[in-house]
C-alpha cells in the first residue's frame, strides 16, 4: 500500500510541476506581450509627436501668410487692420 501512496505523491508532484511550468509560460507570454505593447505605445507617441510638430509648423506658416494677406488687403483698401 505504501507503493501506491508513493505513486500518488509522484503523480501529484508531476501535476504540480506541470502546473508551475504552465503558469510560468503564461507569465512569460504575458510579460512579453506587455513589453511589446509598451514598445508600440512609445513608437506611436514618438510618431504622433513628430506628425503634430509638422502640422504645427504648417499651421504657423499658414497663419503668417494669412496675416500678410490681411495686411495687404487692408493697405489696398485703405483701411487699417486696427478696429
Amino acid at each position: 500500500m505504501a507503493k501506491s501512496g508513493g505513486i500518488s505523491n509522484a503523480v501529484n508532484v508531476g501535476i504540480a510541476v506541470q502546473t508551475d511550468w504552465d503558469n510560468r509560460e503564461f507569465s512569460s507570454a504575458l510579460a512579453l506581450n506587455v513589453r511589446r505593447l509598451f514598445e508600440f505605445l512609445l513608437q506611436f507617441e514618438a510618431s504622433t509627436k513628430s506628425k503634430l510638430a509638422t502640422l504645427n509648423d504648417k499651421l504657423s506658416t499658414l497663419e503668417r501668410q494669412l496675416e500678410l494677406l490681411e495686411a495687404k488687403v487692408s493697405i489696398a483698401s485703405g483701411t487699417s487692420g486696427l478696429a
